[in-house]
Order: structure tokens, then sequence, then C-alpha cells
């Protein structure tokens, strides 16, 4: 992802008869979903590179284009400090569309990066061929529902009912795994209701064959404006 979104908009209805009705209670929060494809709802967040200490802000915006991809409508969010992304919501699976940078072949992957009704403990998998330097491979990540219906703070905001999100990551160069120690990841991902992706932790240190490549970073939910 970079970046996963969600909201819902909840409506209160006050009833006016002879006597005073108290306001209907909101919407039961499993109504709510965890991305929003609200046209004009922005999501600003801060990324930290915890080698560097370098830090940096974004803006995702939901606009008001879908685009079609692999049979499915996607939603268009333009991101301020890169390309476009596309998401999805089919029932309670969240799906992201995008294109992989050239050092990675290019192509283009469908990754269902949530599943909101799943219990704690529900894993799947899936993958992805690339091609890097030449030599091809096998990306497959597995993700796993490792927490669900905790409360976490992010930038001194306090959030509820989120979800935590574990992936982990095997690559095999022409059919074969990496050797054991050669990669090593700590991603994780916290989903809260109404904000979508409040913290993405993405921490990944590959050494193989002389090719040493370590990536430590932190993205945070600064604040959202949902439409």
């Amino acid at each position: 992802m970079k970046h996963v979104i969600l909201t819902l908009l909840t409506l209160s209805v006050l009833g006016i008869s002879c006597k005073t009705d108290p306001p209907a209670p909101p919407p039961p929060s499993t109504l709510l979903k965890y991305m929003s494809l609200t046209a004009g709802s922005t999501w600003n967040y801060e990324l930290t590179n915890n080698l560097t200490a370098a830090t940096s802000t974004f803006i995702l915006t939901s606009t008001s284009r879908d685009s079609t991809s692999n049979g499915k409508s996607y939603h268009v969010f333009t991101n301020s400090s890169s390309a476009n992304e596309y998401y999805n919501i089919t029932g309670t699976d969240y799906f992201t569309f995008r294109k992989l940078p050239a050092s990675l072949g290019g192509t283009s992957v469908e990754f269902n990066y949530l599943k909101d009704d799943s219990p704690k403990g529900t894993s799947w998998v899936q993958s992805a061929p690339v091609t890097v330097s030449g030599f091809p491979m096998v990306i497959t990540l597995t993700n796993t529902i490792t927490d669900k219906g905790i409360s976490k703070t992010i930038k001194g905001i306090a959030y509820d009912d989120v979800i935590q999100v574990t992936t982990t990551m095997e690559v095999k160069v022409n059919g074969i795994p990496l050797p054991a120690g050669a990669l090593t990841t700590n991603i994780n991902a916290y989903y809260a209701r109404k904000f979508g992706l409040i913290q993405y932790n993405n921490k990944v240190s590959l050494n193989y064959l002389g090719f040493v490549e370590n990536t430590d970073q932190q993205t945070n939910l600064v604040s959202a404006i949902i439409n």
C-alpha cells in the first residue's frame, strides 16, 4: 500500500411528534467500513524513515472517478507525493491495484489487503511474479489478522475497533526459496473504523548474493476529513 483508508457516514435522525423523542441511535459499528470512497475525503499522513530520521508528509484524496481492472471497479485516489492509488471494496474484502516500479518489472498486481469480518488468527496468501535485474522471482505475501477490536493511539488521537494485519514475505528465485535468514520482515498495518489506515510499519532486511537492502519506515495518520 502504501495506504489504505476507510469510512462511511453515519446519520442521526430526530423523530418529531407531539412529544419529544430521543435521537435515533447511530448505526452499529459493524455497518461502518474500513475505507471511504466518498469524493473529497482526505487523509494527511506522515512518513518517517527510521534509518535516516527523515520525515515527509503526503495527502491522500478520494476523487469522483472510478477505473476498471481485473473485472472490478476501482475508486481512484490521488497521492500528493506519488502516483494515483486504486481501491475496491467487495463485500468485506478490500483490494488495491497498482503498477509495480520498473525495478520490479513494472507489472500491475492486485492484492487483497484486508478482510474486515474475519476473526483474529485468520490468514490468506497471495503471490505476484516480478523480475529483478533479469531474474524471475515470485513474491508471496501471507496476511494474518493478529489482533482485532483493539484501541490504539496515533499522534495523540485514540482510535477504537482497530484491526492489526501482520504481513510476512517469502521470495523464490527461479522457483527456489531464499536461504534462511536472507530475508527478514516486520510488517504491520493498523486499520480503524471510519478512519482507515492509521499506522503502517514496514521493516524489511534482505541480504542475498551480495545484494543488501534495508527498509525501516513508519506511516502515521495525522488527521482526516471524511465527507
